[in-house]
């Protein structure tokens, strides 16, 4: 099950504005509005089957997420992936996850979870150079390994737009983005998948470890 997020920025005080996960029928999407209205975002992925909700704030998104993540890797074989969510050497949506759900005092909802990140598989088990440069973040990877046809869902150029599309209120773009991501992140999980051993894959458990007081 692939998922992606979107924030406000990179800063420990900065918020999730946007998690979304594919699921077998589509994605399903949370979006924090801030407090604002916002309009349906359920028909921003095209052919593509979108669930979403809206929630006032970042604690009651992630408190949604932690529902929905009980509720759905309950007893189910599910490998929770992402691009650069986490990696021996950095990653940045599992680290920001962690760093909100701690700052809120809300509980992690990711334990048992085993988790891989596709972007070492990626780099080192494909050859994503394209005119003398390597095209190893999201997009790039997925325009040259997969059919590019999630790209066209996408209403930036740049992730960064999504800051500036949180802040202006223009939330359906910010979730047709969301899903674009996830979307793309799940192929590339799958080109992986189909071509590399399933020794590449490098599992973690995503359980917080555990100490005797």
């Amino acid at each position: 099950m692939a998922f992606d997020i979107e924030t406000t920025g990179f800063n420990a005080t900065d918020v999730v504005t946007t998690v979304g996960f594919a699921v077998p029928l589509g994605v399903r999407l949370f979006l924090n509005t801030g407090g604002r209205a916002a309009p349906g975002i359920e028909d921003v992925g095209g052919d593509v089957l979108v669930k979403g909700s809206t929630h006032a704030s970042e604690q009651g998104l992630l408190t949604a997420v932690g529902e929905f993540v009980a509720e759905r890797f309950r007893d189910a074989d599910v490998l929770l992936v992402a691009y650069n969510g986490e990696r021996w050497s950095g990653g940045f949506d599992v680290p920001f996850l962690r760093t909100r759900f701690a700052l809120l005092d809300l509980a992690w909802p990711f334990g048992d979870v085993p988790y891989a990140d596709v972007m070492p598989l990626i780099t080192k088990r494909f050859n994503t150079t394209v005119g003398g440069d390597e095209e190893n973040d999201l997009d790039g990877a997925y325009d040259v390994l997969c059919d590019g046809v999630y790209g066209e869902l996408d209403p930036f150029d740049e992730s960064a737009e999504a800051v500036t599309a949180f802040e202006d209120g223009e939330f359906a773009a910010l979730a047709a983005h969301n899903v674009a991501d996830v979307l793309r992140t799940r192929a590339l999980g799958r080109v992986a998948e189909r071509y590399c051993a399933k020794s590449d894959f490098d599992v973690k458990s995503l359980t917080p470890t555990r100490t005797n007081s």
